[in-house]
């Protein structure tokens, strides 16, 4: 009983399911964690934000604090720059600020934070928040109470939650005159942020103010847009302070929370701050290190493929993607039963087509092999040994060869350039063996056999060079392991071949 389980074919259909489920987990794992894609055209977005400080020293000692973002949902910081000469830098985490000093600095000063942001999909919109505590009461003078008391019970008529009610009627085009004393003068973005959340207050309702950034490319230089956030059903929300529009805009990253100063200037005057705002595009890929130090999986990455260095990466490419020929292989030679020239000769014309480019390698074999068996049909008439036979036969693949490239760079033809990319020892070896197939066989099977081996070529061309395939075959580089046990696995299978199905098939029919 126990032998029946310990069958070969069992114990390899074992060995594939377990590599099937290891597989699966390992390509999760890359990206869930690593942010790794199946499309190798994904590209994800790198901003580069900007901030320029400027003021005028005072003779004092000056210190210069200036907010640093928390990014936490969306986006993640991918690198930090400061370019201030002559400043020294620390770096406040308990506040999340930034501090310069600096002392006997003259002239305008003009300092520069950039920060590196990259969109970060995996964690979008997974950052916890808890309860916070309900707000203080504004202080305020008894009028201004009173009028503020009577616009929380006007906005009650607007439509919305409780924070888009207030922000929908202070923001009222034409409002009635009986209200217009109740609404801020000006209405710029502090007075109305002032009103918004002092009605909030009153009503018990955690709110903070909110400054961000448009990730947009034409704005050169600009300052952070106010935006308002409030602890409504159990969670923070944003709110558009003009619109009153809920949730964050696209592209859109939250600077700065609560109503600390952007900046604060010590021993300096006329201060100011500016963000400018540019794009760069990269490669999942590239940023998979980042995305997995992120995710706390730094030492499974650089135990990967992926740090390798470039030329070893380059290298392990092509590696990949030849279990998968040798699978194409294997399944035309045992499951539809095509005879080729030699077992593997396939994969590796498949490989150089790859490297010539389809029209011109084909072209340049055709050549190269015509040319060949009318010189070894011409060399048998010699009768000489197999060795130097063979070795006559490379050398003058090899002089073939450097025709068609003189020939090519002359009249500047790809095609014949792309001769230097093909095997030349397997030319000459798929000549010799053509050649003898010939003699003994007769010309029908010696054509049939370069033909079947060009065929062969051709799937495994078009299967190899595919973008998709050889992306997944990299990146997920664990089903080279399911492709082990399913080869393994057809060399068990003793069954007919598709051709031999129809070689007996007049046989069947006799029986029948």
């Amino acid at each position: 009983m126990l032998k029946k389980f310990l069958t070969v074919r069992a114990i390899l259909t074992f060995g594939l399911i377990c590599s099937l489920i290891f597989a699966i987990y390992s390509m999760y794992y890359k990206v869930a964690l690593w942010g790794l894609s199946f499309n190798p055209s994904q590209k994800a977005n790198v901003w580069t934000i900007e901030a320029h400080i400027s003021f005028q020293p005072t003779g004092e000692p000056i210190k210069v604090s200036i907010a640093k973002p928390t990014i936490s949902d969306d986006f993640k910081i991918l690198d930090e720059n400061i370019v201030a000469k002559k400043y020294s830098t620390i770096k406040d985490g308990k506040n999340n600020r930034i501090i310069l000093s600096a002392k006997n600095m003259s002239g305008e000063q003009n300092l520069y934070y950039q920060l590196l942001l990259f969109d970060n999909e995996q964690n979008s919109g997974k950052t916890a928040a808890s309860a916070p505590a309900k707000p203080k009461k504004p202080i305020l003078d008894e009028q201004t109470e009173l009028n503020m008391q009577q616009l929380i019970s006007l906005a009650q008529e607007m439509a919305g939650d409780a924070p888009q009610k207030i922000i929908r009627f202070v923001n009222q085009d034409t409002p009635d005159a009986s209200v217009v004393a109740l609404l801020p003068m000006k209405k710029s973005p502090q007075e109305l942020l002032d009103t918004i959340q002092n009605a909030l207050s009153i009503q018990g309702i955690p709110n903070r103010r909110a400054r961000g950034i448009k990730l947009e490319e034409s704005k050169k230089s600009f300052t952070p847009d106010y935006m308002l956030e409030a602890y409504v059903d159990g969670q923070w929300k944003l709110y558009d302070i003009n619109t009153g529009k809920k949730g964050k805009p696209e592209n859109f990253v939250l600077y700065q929370r609560g109503g600390i100063s952007l900046i604060d200037v010590e021993g300096g005057e006329n201060s100011s701050i500016q963000f400018s705002v540019m794009k760069s595009i990269t490669s999942t890929t590239k940023l998979a290190s980042k995305r997995a130090a992120l995710n706390n999986q730094e030492n499974s990455f650089n135990n990967s493929i992926f740090n390798l260095p470039i030329l070893e990466q380059n290298t392990i490419k092509w590696l990949t993607i030849f279990p998968l020929a040798i699978l194409v292989i294997v399944l035309m030679r045992n499951v539809v039963g095509i005879q080729t020239m030699g077992t593997f000769t396939p994969m590796l014309l498949s490989m150089a087509l790859v490297k010539t480019g389809f029209w011109p390698g084909l072209i340049c074999f055709t050549i190269i092999v015509t040319l060949g068996l009318l010189i070894r049909a011409l060399m048998s008439k010699f009768n000489l040994l197999l060795v130097p036979r063979i070795s006559a036969v490379v050398i003058f693949v090899i002089l073939m060869m450097q025709a068609l490239t003189l020939l090519g760079f002359r009249f500047s033809l790809d095609i014949a350039l792309s001769a230097v990319f093909f095997p030349i020892i397997i030319m000459a070896w798929i000549i010799e063996r053509a050649s003898i197939t010939w003699e003994e066989d007769g010309a029908k099977n010696a054509c049939r056999e370069v033909i079947n081996s060009l065929i062969v070529a051709i799937i495994t061309y078009f299967i190899v060079s595919n973008d998709y395939i050889r992306h997944i075959m990299y990146v997920f580089n664990e089903l080279n392991i399911v492709i082990l046990f399913i080869v393994m696995l057809l060399g068990t299978y003793t069954g007919y071949r598709l051709t031999e199905l129809r070689r007996f098939a007049p046989i069947i029919k006799e029986n029948k």
